[in-house]
């Protein structure tokens, strides 16, 4: 199986940090944020890894190489101008392939096992993809998605079913989920392909309710910081 990393988006949120460093490499508990994901997958037993680039995408690939420090094989690939979500997997379609893949946001955090989340995955393989949730944070308290029986995906654009989750950023995705949307274009959110397969029955997701976070913010790559130096500090004592 392969993984894509989304990397190539502008950081405008993050700024002044982004306005020389891409928000990937930014530091939470002293490392680079994307460097939290590739050894996730590395544990997960996944080589592969696609990175899509865009805003001061060199000096991500300075920094990672082609990943044989992590043990893995990473490939990259530029984009113009950021593509958003859902053109960076159009952009990067041939180096994919036609096997489902793993697709990891660049800026989030999470201390999920990826290899117990494919896994899982897995097991929905009459569908098109699976997505990772998690439960409203402050920022965003009227969630994403819906989550019904069997673990279906609803989408309520009102915001008035019950249990509903935000999505983390994980998910396991298969090719045709994108071969199959209508209105494909060079620059378009992968939401609106969630919202289209949802209709059609063809997502489902489950929730973690671990640690998860959305790094969008300096306040919050703040408080990521000092959780993951507190652990660190927690673990060293034997507490």
């Amino acid at each position: 199986m392969k993984a894509m990393i989304l990397a190539a988006g502008l950081g405008n949120r993050m700024r002044p940090l982004t306005d020389h460093t891409p928000k990937p490499l930014l530091r939470a508990g002293g490392k680079p944020l994307i460097e939290y994901h590739l050894l996730n997958l590395q544990r997960a037993g996944i080589r592969e890894v696609i990175i899509n680039l865009a805003y001061l995408g060199d000096k991500i690939r300075h920094h990672l190489g082609d990943g044989s420090g992590f043990g893995l094989n990473i490939h990259y690939s530029v984009e113009p101008e950021p593509l958003e979500t859902g053109g960076a997997i159009v952009h990067a379609s041939q180096l994919l392939g036609r096997e489902p893949f793993l697709l990891v946001n660049g800026d989030v955090w999470c201390d999920i096992e990826l290899s117990d989340f494919v896994g899982r995955a897995l097991a929905h393989n009459d569908n098109k993809g699976h997505l990772l949730l998690v439960p409203n944070p402050d920022f965003h308290p009227h969630g994403d998605f819906a989550l019904a029986d069997k673990g279906k995906l609803l989408d309520d654009p009102e915001k008035n079913a019950p249990h509903r989750f935000t999505f983390g950023g994980i998910s396991l995705l298969h090719p045709s989920l994108i071969d199959d949307y209508p209105l494909k274009r060079q620059k378009f959110p992968l939401v609106e392909v969630f919202r289209h397969a949802i209709n059609a029955g063809q997502l489902t997701g489950e929730v973690y309710n671990g640690h998860w976070s959305d790094v969008g913010t300096p306040e919050r790559l703040n408080t990521l910081d000092d959780y993951l130096h507190h652990q660190r500090t927690t673990i060293g004592a034997g507490v």
